[in-house]
C-alpha cells in the first residue's frame, strides 16, 4: 500500500492523526460524558476518534495538490490551535456567529483576550507544527501517480468510515441523533464547516441607499398637549448594555447590591423576563433595531434596510449614537455618530468608561431647540473577559475580583466579584442618565430605556463569556436586564406598566416599543409587538 501512497498524501495522514490525538481534547471530552467509558463506550469512543481522522484525511486529501497542500495543512494546525485553546478556556463554540463576532472584533476587545497560556498555546500547538510542515521536502510524484494516490486515500477513508460506522451502528447512530452539539467541538473541521457556512450566507454589503421600512410611519399625538399643559417633545434615551445578565440585577431578585442607585430611585421597571435576539453584540444589536423577528432577521439586513432609527430620523426625530464599544454594527452608519471607543476623548483615561459618554449630554440637548431627541449609548458594559477594566478603581464594591483575562485562573467567587461590580458600576451609569433627564422633566416627554444586547456565562458547566449557538446557548446568555425610567410626562405612565414586568418579552419587541414612545404609528406595528402596548399612553388620573 505504501508504495501508491506518496508523500504529500502520507504528510496529510500524519496531520490528520496529530489533529486528531492533540487538538480534539474537548470534543473527546464532551463525548465521553455523553458515552461514559465505565459504561461499556471504550470501542465507540476509539471508533469515533478513527472516524475523526479518516474525516480529517478525507477532507485534505480532496484539496491536496502541489500549490494547496502545505498552505492547507499550516493554516489547518494554526486554525486548530486557536480553536482549541478557546474551547478548552472559555467552552464557546466556533461557528458562524462566533465567526462573525471575531471577524468584526475590533483591536482592543482582540488584545483583551491575548495572555501567556495562549501565545505558548499558539506558539507549540501552531506556529512550531506549521514552521516543521512548512521545511518539510515533498516529493512530489507525476501527476498520473499523484492522481492515483488521491484516488487510494479518498477511496480507502470512505471504505474504513464505512466499515467503522457500520460496526457501532446503533451507538453512532444516537450520537448524530441526540448529541450534534457534541460535534460544534471537532477543531478545525467544524470551524472550516462554519465559516464556508458564514461566507455562503453573507450578502454583498449595501453601498446604495438603505430600502425604506414603515413608509407610512408619522408622529401622531394621542392627545392635546398644549391643552393639557404637558411638554409637545419627547426626549429618550435608549441605552444598549454590554453581556448583563437579568439574574445579577438587584432590581430582579439577586441578593447582592449590584443596583444600589436604581433601587433606590422612583418610577423604575425592570423587566424580569426579557430573552435577546442572539448571543453576541453582532447579532443581537442589529437585530433589536430591525423591524425582521429573530427568526426571520439576517445579519444583512441592516445594511439593505432601514432600521427603526431611519424611520425616527424621517419623522424628524433627532437621533445621535454614543459609543464606548466596538461599532454600531451598522445600526448607526447613517446617523449622527460619536465614537468613545476609538477616537481620544479627554473624559477618557487608559480606560474609556461608560461615564465618559455623559460629558457634554445638556449641550447637546440645548442645542436641539426643535424636535423630539433619541440619544442611544452603546455601553462597554460587562464586556469580559476583562471585567475589571470596565468600572474605575474606585468601583470595585465586591473583592476579591478578578483582575486577569485568564478567567481559569481565577476563582469563582472572584470571577463574580469582578462581574457584579460591572453591573454596579451600570447601576451608577443609568442613575446619572436618569439625573439628567430629570434636570428637564418639566420641558420634555423624558424617558429612559436600557437593554442589554446578551448576557453572560461565568463558569456554569466550564462556559465562560458568550456567542454559544442560540439554539443551546445557556439560559444566562440569553436572559438579558431591561430597565424602564419615565418621567413626570412620559406618555406610559410607571403605575400602568409596572404589572408587566414579568410578563415574557424579546428584543424583536423594541423597534415597535421605541416608535411608540417617540408617538410614531405605522401599520406595521400592533400592541403584541410592543413591550407596553399604546392603550396604557394616558395621562388621565
Amino acid at each position: 500500500m505504501k508504495k501508491y501512497i506518496t508523500h504529500q498524501y502520507r504528510l496529510i495522514l500524519a496531520v490528520a492523526a496529530l489533529l486528531t490525538l492533540f487538538y480534539n481534547r474537548v470534543f473527546f471530552a464532551k463525548l465521553v460524558a455523553a458515552f461514559p467509558l465505565d459504561q461499556g463506550n471504550t470501542g465507540f469512543i476509539i471508533a469515533a476518534g478513527v472516524l475523526l481522522f479518516l474525516a480529517n484525511a478525507l477532507f485534505f486529501a480532496l484539496l491536496a495538490g502541489r500549490y494547496v497542500t502545505k498552505p492547507l495543512l499550516i493554516f489547518a494546525v494554526i486554525a486548530a490551535a486557536g480553536c482549541s485553546y478557546f474551547m478548552s478556556t472559555y467552552g464557546v463554540v466556533i461557528d458562524d456567529t462566533m465567526l462573525q463576532n471575531v471577524l468584526e472584533t475590533d483591536a482592543g476587545e482582540a488584545a483583551g483576550l491575548i495572555n501567556t497560556s495562549m501565545v505558548l498555546q499558539m506558539v507549540f500547538f501552531g506556529l512550531l507544527p506549521a514552521v516543521l510542515i512548512w521545511r518539510l521536502k515533498l516529493d512530489y510524484a507525476p501527476f498520473k501517480k499523484e492522481i492515483l494516490s488521491k484516488a487510494v486515500i479518498l477511496g480507502g477513508t470512505l471504505v474504513f468510515a464505512a466499515v467503522t460506522l457500520l460496526s457501532f451502528s446503533a451507538s453512532f447512530a444516537s450520537f448524530f441523533r441526540e448529541y450534534k452539539p457534541v460535534r460544534y467541538y471537532i477543531a478545525p473541521l467544524y470551524a472550516f464547516y462554519s465559516g464556508i457556512q458564514y461566507a455562503v450566507a453573507s450578502p454583498a454589503v449595501n453601498t446604495g441607499p438603505a430600502k425604506p421600512v414603515s413608509p407610512d410611519a408619522e408622529i401622531i399625538e394621542p392627545h392635546d398637549d398644549k391643552a393639557m399643559q404637558v411638554p409637545e417633545r419627547e426626549l429618550i434615551f435608549l441605552v444598549v448594555g454590554e453581556s448583563a445578565r437579568a439574574d445579577h440585577f438587584q432590581l430582579n431578585g439577586y441578593a447582592r447590591e449590584t443596583n444600589p442607585a436604581l433601587s433606590k430611585m422612583d418610577n423604575i421597571v425592570s423587566f424580569t423576563q426579557f430573552h435577546s435576539c442572539g448571543t453576541t453584540t453582532a447579532v443581537s444589536v442589529p437585530c433589536m433595531f430591525s423591524p425582521a423577528a429573530r427568526k426571520s432577521f439576517d445579519s444583512g439586513d441592516i445594511y439593505e434596510y432601514e432600521n427603526v432609527l431611519d424611520v425616527l430620523r424621517r419623522s424628524g426625530v433627532n437621533v445621535i449614537w454614543l459609543d464606548n464599544n466596538s461599532s454600531s454594527k451598522g445600526v448607526a452608519d447613517r446617523m449622527e455618530y460619536q465614537d468613545f471607543r476609538h477616537t481620544p476623548h479627554p473624559e477618557c483615561g487608559e480606560e474609556c468608561h461608560d461615564d465618559a459618554m455623559l460629558q457634554d449630554l445638556q449641550n447637546y440637548i440645548d442645542d436641539h431647540p426643535d424636535g423630539d431627541i433619541l440619544i442611544v449609548m452603546h455601553q462597554l458594559g460587562s464586556h469580559g473577559p476583562e471585567y475589571y477594566k470596565r468600572y474605575p478603581e474606585s468601583f470595585e464594591y465586591f473583592k476579591p475580583a478578578c483582575k486577569t483575562n485568564k478567567l481559569g485562573d481565577c476563582t469563582e467567587e472572584e470571577i463574580i466579584n469582578a462581574y457584579d461590580n460591572t453591573i454596579r458600576y451600570t447601576d451608577h451609569f443609568l442613575a446619572g442618565i436618569i439625573n439628567l433627564l430629570k434636570k428637564n422633566d418639566d420641558y420634555f416627554e423624558a424617558g429612559m430605556l436600557y437593554v442589554s444586547d446578551h448576557g453572560e456565562s461565568l463558569g456554569e458547566n466550564g462556559i465562560y463569556l458568550h456567542g454559544m449557538p442560540y439554539a443551546i446557548a445557556p439560559e444566562a446568555q440569553k436572559h438579558v436586564g431591561v430597565i424602564l425610567w419615565g418621567g413626570k410626562y412620559f406618555d406610559f405612565p410607571v403605575k400602568k406598566i409596572l404589572p408587566l414586568k414579568d410578563k415574557d418579552y424579546t428584543q424583536d419587541q423594541l423597534y415597535c416599543t421605541l416608535l411608540a414612545m417617540f408617538e410614531v404609528k405605522t401599520e406595521d406595528c400592533t400592541s403584541d409587538m410592543m413591550i407596553f402596548p399604546p392603550e396604557l399612553a394616558a395621562h388621565d388620573d
